[in-house]
Parts: structure tokens; sequence; C-alpha cells
């Protein structure tokens, strides 16, 4: 996985208990780590006295824009399944606590990508967070049922057959239930879905303008892009609840730019998706009645180079497996010149075409859970799609 996504799918999450005070260990190591990293913040005792006060006296305590800061950085440093970490320190860190209805925080959802499209120079992404208010023990919280920001739909055909991305069916039939109504395409924007304390879930449509997408052609098949497949642009995680020195954000969404295999050897590549590898395949008049011709791998390179292309074409920012393994590996020596071990999931480092091809693929990673960290919303998936089976926290009972 590259910029797009700190490694939101199947990432084991440990058990958090909404309702519990903030652990006063994890937030004195935090600050420790943060105060010792980030010199200009000066002598850690006297915050780690206040912070000390404030758990004891109301079960958590309030992080400084600094520490947030440096925190979410530090998380995405720590993110074993993302490639992509050589860039940690350039995070754009927006502070949004201070929103609180469901109408501000769309509104800012909007600026985040805005801002991370590139102003003034679309297709210049920027790797940016926005940090929303914490879980308060006992409270109820803010967060978004989406998984990414921008998504497209998935219809479930009577025949069995899908129009759109077989990963959304179900929260397309979730969304539809709750009275959205897309254009059926197999491009639609999926809404996104707020849920507040005050005012439940809302659903708001992405506008136009908000989403910079990416028509799909290839530089020597001229036939390719009557295949009318396109991309958007911003890979933006909303469902990964970030957690700093024992404080949890459930509503950070997060954004890089995209590695060219999540697009052309998942998203349009995966059987369970687009599933675009045969017809890609027909239309270049491969032999496709034996898998020894290997005919999937050729037609696999084709769609990926099409993607590459294809972004780099529009001026819109990406980059290949065979960069962003090489940068990874720089990661890695400015890390251990730094005394500091890197997490790193090798199933995930590997790119998922070409892996012996690349230079993360002749070598074993350190594994480990090091905080601050994201983690899967597994609550917020369930909330869309089984809310009559979901589980309410003490909080809301």
């Amino acid at each position: 996985m590259s910029h797009a996504v700190p490694g939101y799918r199947d990432n084991p999450t440990p058990p958090w208990d909404p309702d519990a005070p903030v652990d006063a260990i994890e937030a004195e190591e935090f600050l420790r780590l943060c105060y010792r990293e980030d010199t200009r913040l000066g002598p850690v005792e006297p915050r780690l006295s206040v912070v000390r006060a404030q758990i004891a006296a109301t079960g958590t305590y309030a992080q400084t824009a600094d520490e947030v800061a440096y925190g979410a950085k530090v998380a995405w440093r720590n993110a074993s399944r993302c490639i992509g970490r050589l860039y940690w320190r350039s995070l754009v860190v927006l502070d949004r606590r201070d929103a609180r209805t469901a109408d501000d925080v769309f509104a800012l959802l909007l600026r985040h990508l805005r801002q991370a499209t590139g102003i003034g120079t679309p297709g210049q992404l920027r790797p940016i967070i926005s940090i929303f208010a914490p879980a308060t023990p006992g409270r109820p919280y803010p967060r978004i049922w989406n998984e990414q920001l921008i998504r497209y739909a998935g219809y479930r055909r009577s025949d069995g057959s899908v129009l759109g991305d077989p990963r959304m069916v179900e929260f397309t039939e979730a969304m539809t239930a709750r009275g959205w109504r897309g254009a059926g395409t197999d491009h639609d924007v999926l809404p996104v879905a707020i849920e507040t304390p005050e005012e439940g879930v809302r659903l708001f449509e992405l506008p136009g303008q908000a989403v910079l997408e990416v028509p799909l052609t290839h530089p020597d098949l001229p036939w390719f892009e009557e295949l009318g497949l396109h991309w958007y642009a911003v890979p933006a995680v909303t469902n990964m609840r970030l957690t700093i020195g024992g404080l949890h954000y459930p509503l950070a969404p997060f954004n890089g730019w995209y590695m060219g295999t999540e697009i052309g050897a998942r998203s349009f590549g995966d059987a369970d998706r687009y599933d675009v590898v045969p017809e890609v395949a027909k239309r270049m008049g491969l032999d496709t009645s034996s898998e020894g011709t290997l005919w999937r791998d050729r037609a696999l390179i084709e769609l990926n180079r099409a993607v590459l292309h294809s972004f780099d074409r529009a001026g819109v920012k990406i980059s290949d497996h065979h960069t962003e393994s090489e940068r990874f590996l720089s990661h890695l020596r400015n890390e251990e010149r730094a005394g500091r071990q890197v997490p790193a999931d090798w199933s995930w480092i590997v790119p998922p075409i070409s892996g012996s091809a690349t230079p993360v693929f002749h070598r074993y990673y350190h594994e480990a859970d090091l905080r601050p960290a994201f983690y899967l919303d597994e609550d917020a998936h369930e909330r869309a799609l089984r809310p009559d089976r979901r589980k309410p926290s003490a909080s809301e009972r």
C-alpha cells in the first residue's frame, strides 16, 4: 500500500472501550516521546503534571495542537502496512476539534478535499489529515460511516451481477435504504454518511467540483478508452480511528496519493472488484485458453500502464510500485539512523504485481503494534450495514 491509506483493510484492532478513562501510562509514554523528538516544545515534566491532574479529575485530558499534530505524524510513521511513510514529516494536520454539527463537519471535509487536491494546481496532491473531536469517556462521539470520502457505488442486478464496485454493494444498499438515489452508472460517487450525537446520521452529496477524476487511456492501445474507466484522484480514508497518547479520534480522515497498483491491480484488477482483466485480455487478442499463457499477467500489466499513463497525462500525482519500493528503503535507512525500528507487514509492503522485481521483496521486517496508530473503526462499519445488530456503548444506554 502506498500513500493512499495506512493499511485499513483487515487491520487488527485491539479492544477499545470508549467508556473507559484514558490510560495515564499511555498518555505519559506518548508525551515523553513527543517532547523528546520535538525539542522546541520544551521540558515535558510541567506538561505531565497538568495531564495527570486532568485525567485524575475527568478521566481524560485535552491535547495541545502541537501534540495532536506530532501524534498524527508518528501514527503514519508507525503504520506497518503503508509503503509510503518516507514523507511522514510532511503530513499536513488540520485541527478540526471544535466542529460539532454535521454541516460543519461536511464543510470541513470539502475543504480537506480541496486542499488535498491542490489549491490552484489541481492534481498536485498533498498528504493531509483532518482531526475532529476525540471520544470522551461516557459520551457519544461523531464519526463517518464511509470507508473513504470518495467511493463508487455498487448496484446488485437481478441476475446476481454488479454494476459498479462490488466492494460497495452493501454500503450502497444501506445508503439507498436511507433515501439516497444514484444515477445508476458504474462510477456513481456515494454520499458521505456523517453521524453526530445530536443529529444522528445525515447523508451529504459530494459536489462534482470536489471530486477530481481521471479518465483512463493507454499509451499504445487506442481502444482502451472505450472501456469507459476512470478513477478518483484523492484516496481519503475515513473509517480509521486515530489513537494518540490514550485519546481516540474516531473522525480523522487521512489522504495521500495513489500508488498505481492500488487502482490498476486491485480496484480494476481484482476478480471481486471491477474485474477488468478478462475484457482487456480479450481486446488485446490474447490466448486465454490456458493459464499457462500468462494472459492475466500481460493484461494486468497493460491495465497498470494505463493508470500511470492517464494520471501523468492529467497532471495528477501518482507513483509506481518500483519507485515507492525504493523510497520505502530510504525510509528504513532514515529511521535506522534515528535509532528507531520500522514496523512493517511484508505481505502489505510488497506490491501486488512484480513483487520480486522490487527491493522490498528480498528482506524481512520488524512487526509491532506501535502507538500512536491508526485502527479500523469496526463499529462505524456495523452502524452503516447492520444498525439493528450493533450493540450500544454504555454512554448510549
